[in-house]
C-alpha cells in the first residue's frame, strides 16, 4: 500500500552546500603570469596544495620559490598530470595551442578556464569573440575528455598578489555543464577569504562573462580602482 509519504519529493539541494576541496591539488597553467600567480598565492595561503605550471620548468620553479607557502613549480605537462583541478590562466594568444598540447594530460581533470579574450586600441579594451563563442567553449572543444568550467575572470591581479590584503571582497561567476563540477569550483573560490563562487549558467553563457572584463578595465582606469563584482539577493 502506498502512502502519501512515499511520493514526497526529496528536499531541494541547498545551493550553498558545497563539497570539501581542501585535499585537492590545484595546478595553475600560466602561474608565472600576474593573474595565475595571484591565484596561486591566494589558494596556497588558504591551505590548498598548489603547483605552478609554465612552458619552462625552471621559470615555474623560480616563481614557486618566491611565493613560498609550499607552492611547487613544474612544466605545464607535469603540472597538469599531478593536479586534480587545473586553472587555465595563460595569455589568450597562446590559449588554444597550450590546451591542444595538453589534451592527454588534462583528460579526466576538472579544468577551470579564466582566460579573457581581449583586444586593445586607443579607445581602450574591447572584447574578442572566438570562433567557438568564448575561451571556455574553445577549451571544451579542445579538451573533449576534460570537465571544463569557467571562473575567476573578474579578479584584480594587484589585489590577489598584495600580502597586506587579507580578504578579496568579490563574487566569482562560475559556469559549467554539470552541477557537481560547478559546486567544486564554487567551493574552491570560497577557500579564499572574502570570495564567493556564484553559479552563473552553462558554458554557452561564458562569452558575456569574459567580455565584462573590458568594462571593468574601463571602470578601473576612470576611478583608479581594482573593481570586482558582487551579486545581490543571493
Amino acid at each position: 500500500m502506498t502512502t502519501s509519504a512515499d511520493t514526497t519529493k526529496p528536499a531541494a539541494k541547498d545551493p550553498w552546500d558545497l563539497p570539501d576541496v581542501s585535499g585537492l591539488v590545484v595546478g595553475v597553467l600560466g602561474g608565472t603570469g600576474d593573474q595565475g600567480r595571484g591565484l596561486a598565492y591566494r589558494l596556497a595561503k588558504a591551505g590548498q596544495r598548489v603547483i605552478i605550471g609554465s612552458r619552462a620548468a625552471e621559470r615555474a620553479e623560480a616563481a614557486a620559490a618566491e611565493l613560498g607557502l609550499g607552492v611547487e613549480g613544474a612544466d605545464n605537462a607535469e603540472c597538469a598530470r599531478r593536479s586534480d583541478i587545473v586553472i587555465v590562466a595563460v595569455p589568450w594568444e597562446g590559449h588554444g595551442k597550450t590546451l591542444e598540447a595538453l589534451r592527454e594530460e588534462l583528460a579526466g581533470k576538472l579544468v577551470i578556464d579564466c582566460v579573457n579574450p581581449l583586444g586593445f586600441d586607443k579607445q581602450g579594451a574591447y572584447a574578442l569573440k572566438p570562433e567557438e563563442g568564448s575561451a571556455a567553449q574553445q577549451a571544451a572543444a579542445l579538451l573533449p575528455e576534460s570537465r571544463v568550467t569557467a571562473a575567476f575572470h573578474h579578479l584584480s591581479a594587484v589585489l590577489l598578489s598584495d600580502p597586506e590584503i587579507d580578504e578579496i571582497d568579490t563574487d566569482v561567476m562560475v559556469l559549467g555543464e554539470k552541477r557537481a563540477d560547478t559546486d567544486l569550483v564554487q567551493a574552491l573560490a570560497a577557500r579564499i577569504p572574502g570570495m564567493r563562487g556564484v553559479f552563473a549558467g552553462r558554458l554557452r553563457n561564458a562569452h558575456q562573462v569574459e567580455s565584462l572584463v573590458a568594462n571593468l578595465i574601463s571602470v578601473n582606469r576612470r576611478y583608479k580602482a581594482h573593481a570586482g563584482l558582487r551579486v545581490t539577493d543571493v
